[in-house]
């Protein structure tokens, strides 16, 4: 059987498009986590609102990803 780091170094050999359809196949097989009778938009709304209010709240796409190494 392969190992989860194994499959993982495989999976990102894979071209783009084929890695996206993977990862939305292997999201799809999870339960859902967003459990708010809106789907998460009083959430998303809430965030906005916040981020208007105050933009240092915010991270730019480079501080994103330094902190999560991306």
């Amino acid at each position: 059987m392969i190992s989860e780091s194994e499959l993982v170094k495989s999976a990102l050999l894979l071209p783009e498009d084929k890695r996206a359809r993977l990862a939305s196949e292997l999201l799809c097989s999870l339960p859902s986590v967003l459990h708010d009778e809106d789907g998460g938009v009083a959430e998303a709304l809430r965030r906005d609102a916040e981020l208007d209010q105050d933009p240092t709240v915010g991270l730019t796409l480079e501080d994103f990803r330094k902190a999560f190494g991306r």
